[in-house]
Formats: C-alpha cells, sequence, structure tokens
C-alpha cells in the first residue's frame, strides 16, 4: 500500500449562483478563503457534475457517485441508508422512508421543514406518539426522528412484500427511475403515493403510505407538543413527508475492495451512516451541539487523528446547504468562511503535506436564489503529492472552469484520486 492517505472532504450544497446582494458573485466566490486559496495555488480544480447535466440530486445520489458508485444502478433508495444510518431494523420485504416532520394548514404545506424550528427532542415526542396512537390495517411500522425534522419511517406489511415502486409524497421530490431529484418548483400540497408498476406490492406501499400520512396527521394535530408549540409562537409539526422509498439491503462492493485504501467516514447525518455501513467504511461519529467555528475545530482535530488509523477519510459537512435552502446568502458565504478557517486552517498544519493528497468538492449546488438543489456542476479542488499546479488562484465555481482537471462525471472522481495516491 502507498503511504500516501486521502482526505476527502465533500461541503454539502457548496455551489450556488451568482447572488445580486454579492455582487454578482456566488457565496463561495463572496468568502474569504485563504486557506482553501493558498491549496488552489498549489493544486488544481475542475468541475463536477455529480449525478449528470439534467439532474438537481439529492445529497445519497451524489455522495454514492462522488464514492465511485453510480446510483443509477447501485443505489437502494435513500429510504434504506435512513434507516440503516439510524440503526433500525430493516429487512428485504420492507419499505424505508426518509422523512420529513413538515407544517400544514387548511389543507397546504405552509412550510417543508416546521421553519427549521423543531428540536430533536420535540421530534422525538412527536415519533413517539405517532408509534403509540397510529395503526395501520394488516401493517406494522416504526417512525424514528433523527436530526430536528428529519426521521425515518420502517413500514412491515403481514400480507407479503412492500415494493419501492411508490412516488413521493412530499411534493419537493421527485422519481426517475431509481434516483431521488429535488424539484425547482411544486404545488404546496401532500402529493400522493402512487404504485409505479401494477405489482401487489407497489399497490400495498401506496396504500399504506398514503394511510400512514393521512392518519399520522391526525396524531400530530392533537399532540400536547404542537398544542404548546403553537402558544409559543411556533409552527406545529403536524405533517410527515415521505420520500424515496427502498425495499432491499443491496450487496455491494466493499469500497476497500473497489479502490483500494482502507475507509474511515467522518458522520454528522444519518443518511452519511448509512452510506458508510453499506461501502464498509468506518463511521467516526462527529460531535455536534458546539457553536460553529469550535466544532469545525473539533471536527478538525478528529480528522487527523482519524487519519492515522486509515488510508482514507472521507468528510462530509452539511454546513452551507442549510441557509442556501432558506435563501441565506450572507449566511451561506459566513458558513463558507467559518469552514476555511476553523476546518481547513486547523486540519493542515496537523497532517502531512508532503504525504496527504487532499480532495475537496460538494455533493450538489444549492441555490441560495432559487432555495433549492440544481443540477448546476459543482468545483472540485485537488492538492498535493502528484498534483501539478494549474495557475489557478481562488477557489470558486468560475474559476474552476479554468482549471486543469476539467469537467468531470461524479463516478469519475475517486479513480483519479486513488490513481494519486498508487502514483
Amino acid at each position: 500500500m502507498s503511504p500516501r492517505q486521502l482526505l476527502y472532504v465533500c461541503l454539502d450544497g457548496l455551489g450556488d449562483d451568482p447572488v445580486p446582494e454579492l455582487d454578482g458573485r456566488t457565496p463561495l466566490e463572496a468568502a474569504r478563503t485563504p486557506v482553501l486559496d493558498d491549496l488552489v495555488r498549489h493544486g488544481a480544480q475542475g468541475l463536477v457534475y455529480t449525478v449528470g447535466p439534467d439532474v438537481a440530486p439529492e445529497s445519497d445520489i451524489a455522495v454514492f457517485a462522488i464514492l465511485g458508485y453510480d446510483p443509477r444502478e447501485e443505489h437502494p433508495g435513500r429510504g434504506v441508508l435512513e434507516a440503516l444510518g439510524s440503526g433500525m431494523d430493516f429487512r428485504d420485504g420492507e419499505l424505508a422512508y426518509r422523512v420529513n416532520f413538515a407544517t400544514q394548514e387548511d389543507g397546504r404545506i405552509v412550510d417543508r421543514r416546521v421553519g427549521r424550528d423543531l428540536p430533536s427532542r420535540d421530534a422525538r415526542a412527536l415519533a413517539a406518539e405517532v408509534n403509540e396512537r397510529l395503526r395501520l390495517p394488516a401493517a406494522r411500522f416504526d417512525l424514528r426522528a433523527t436530526v430536528e425534522h428529519r426521521g425515518a419511517l420502517v413500514i412491515r406489511s403481514n400480507e407479503g412484500p412492500l415494493s419501492a415502486e411508490v412516488s413521493n409524497t412530499d411534493p419537493a421530490y421527485a422519481r426517475q427511475g431509481t434516483l431521488g431529484v429535488a424539484l425547482e418548483t411544486f404545488e404546496d400540497r401532500v402529493a400522493e403515493a402512487t404504485p409505479l408498476d401494477d405489482s401487489d406490492g407497489a399497490r400495498r406501499a401506496a396504500d399504506l403510505t398514503n394511510r400512514f400520512v393521512q392518519d399520522g396527521a391526525a396524531v400530530l394535530e392533537a399532540s400536547a407538543v404542537n398544542a404548546r408549540r403553537r402558544g409559543e409562537g411556533r409552527l406545529p409539526a403536524n405533517l410527515i413527508l415521505t420520500r424515496d422509498g427502498g425495499d432491499h439491503v443491496p450487496k455491494l462492493q466493499p469500497i476497500r475492495e473497489r479502490f483500494g485504501p482502507a475507509w474511515g467516514c467522518f458522520v454528522e447525518m444519518p443518511v452519511e451512516r448509512g452510506i458508510a455501513i453499506l461501502l464498509g467504511m468506518a463511521p467516526v461519529d462527529a460531535p455536534t451541539g458546539m457553536p460553529r467555528r469550535e466544532q469545525y475545530a473539533a471536527w478538525a482535530q478528529l480528522a487527523a487523528e482519524a487519519l492515522g488509523g486509515y488510508d482514507a477519510l472521507y468528510v462530509h459537512i452539511k454546513g452551507p446547504d442549510v441557509p442556501a435552502h432558506d435563501g441565506r446568502a450572507e449566511d451561506k458565504r459566513q458558513v463558507i468562511e467559518d469552514i476555511d478557517a476553523a476546518f481547513f486552517g486547523e486540519v493542515l498544519p496537523r497532517i502531512r503535506s508532503d504525504r496527504t493528497l487532499l480532495a475537496v468538492t460538494a455533493d450538489h449546488s444549492t441555490s441560495c436564489v432559487r432555495k433549492a438543489h440544481t443540477a448546476d456542476p459543482v468545483p472540485l479542488l485537488v492538492a498535493g503529492p502528484g498534483v501539478a499546479a494549474d495557475g489557478t488562484v481562488t477557489f470558486g465555481e468560475r474559476a474552476a472552469r479554468e482549471g486543469g482537471l476539467g469537467t468531470l462525471a461524479g463516478v469519475e472522481i475517486l479513480p483519479r484520486l486513488v490513481d494519486l495516491l498508487r502514483s
């Protein structure tokens, strides 16, 4: 095995559109990023369509791609990843969904994320009420609240296997074959789950899903948790939206067999833990709940320590994506600056620059202007041993177009990085 190591960092939702309030720059271009810019001056950059030029991907399918697995052929559905990453029991023939707690009023979805104001403790209490009070005909289910408004749902039928060939009830996401794709525009009403083929398993799955969403909303509407939230002037979490179902655990070639290095995965969200489990990575738990810069600095220290035990470490940082969904361009710029200073500024002095290959990219672009994932390409930066400088001097979307790496597909990144490790 080569003595070189790989630190592979994904900044969730990093790419963006030019923003008028930032003088026509993207948040990345407007951010002060001296550490990343210095890496660019010593390395090379390019652009990546993580899943395809016509796909606005969700994080899960994009991460599959940038880790070298074609999501069109190997992805099991986000629900399976969320369930496995949350520690839920899941078997083939059951149906797993990623879910959001949401807010509805008079049949209209007011907010798909409860105003980003749902503490995990409230979500857990609401999930417990649904698990206790809701009954499905000839079926059982397990609802698990994970982080804030996010959750996972597993449905088990007593009448036979369920099929994931079912449309989403979350109107913001559509199915394109096996892919979950974000929509820029959508109707603000719950979509009906419909079977996507004529199998009994798909019909059962659609019926049970619609029953769960409808009856679950009644339980949530009557909850004392939501009565308290209304009294505090907060949005109630009185709806559960389902998306990206999966019905089996895929048998995937472990990432070490496919690409060689022994991998660790720096975990922040359940979906990333689920990916790590399926690909045979060793999850490294990321501490949360600290002030942002302190948290990124703590992650930097842990990442440097973890590299002592693995040949490669994948780090996924959620930060830039969250403000972009809400159109907060200035906040996204600040998050990027904090990552540059507190994560990259702290991790680089702790690792061997002569033996560590560093790659930085994103899973998708999240537009502050459009408040949604887009199909636009994301920047990719590679620096370290074996990488010749390409003459670019700043890390950003437009600069990356001129970089020496050119334009790549997501599944092409890791093979190139592994070639550099072995050179």
